[in-house]
């Protein structure tokens, strides 16, 4: 059972496409670190379930911005460009918006598994498929995720590389391909060592336990 009509579907897909493709061109934001605070605004549950506010109710640029807002308490004031065609940042929101409709996933776990930047490359050749068909592929790339670590997922989430995330929290990327490959229990670890790693990651300290 999806979680609003399917009327409202193409009004989702134009202001989620036109979100990510402010955020990225005009405001120079990275795809992943965009959608990673459209989900920890709250804002992507809202639009999940099909608010009238988010769907219909704002263009892409003003989702952008209410998103920005609610973490910063800053609004952007960048004029938002209109381009002559639909880039690869608009079609991933675009598709996104109809694979969280349509497979019931919510945005958090759809990106913790596959990032909005591999979506994004997957434009080509899938925005010149049925829609369909990038559902298709959603659902495979996901399954292959399923036994992954819950620290390999937040960190592909967040767009970090093991060595990116191991200078932000402090520890040594041996120690995070230990625990990713489940070599070391993450479990076991010192608490600081989860403390520093889940506020690198944005997340809570039993979402890296899982």
């Amino acid at each position: 059972m999806h979680a609003y009509d399917e009327s409202y579907m193409s009004y989702a897909q134009r202001t989620l496409g036109g979100a990510l493709h402010y955020a990225v061109h005009d405001l120079k934001m990275n795809a992943d670190e965009f959608f990673a605070m459209f989900i920890n605004s709250k804002i992507a549950y809202g639009f999940g379930l099909g608010e009238a506010k988010y769907v219909l109710g704002m263009s892409g640029a003003e989702l952008a911005m209410e998103t920005i807002y609610v973490l910063t308490g800053k609004c952007p004031n960048k004029k938002p460009s209109y381009a002559p065609y639909k880039t690869p940042e608009y079609w991933a929101g675009w598709a996104l918006a109809y694979f969280e409709w349509e497979s019931g996933i919510p945005f958090e776990s759809i990106v913790s598994k596959v990032p909005v930047s591999q979506i994004v490359n997957m434009y080509s050749p899938y925005h010149e498929m049925d829609i369909r068909q990038f559902s298709d592929e959603m659902y495979i790339l996901i399954n292959r995720q399923q036994d992954t670590s819950a620290l390999a997922r937040l960190r592909t989430y967040a767009g970090l590389s093991q060595k990116a995330l191991a200078e932000k929290a402090d520890v040594s990327v041996r120690m995070i391909e230990q625990y990713e490959q489940g070599k070391k229990d993450i479990r076991k670890a010192a608490a600081d060592t989860i403390l520093r790693l889940s506020r690198a990651l944005h997340c809570s300290m039993e979402d890296l336990m899982q």
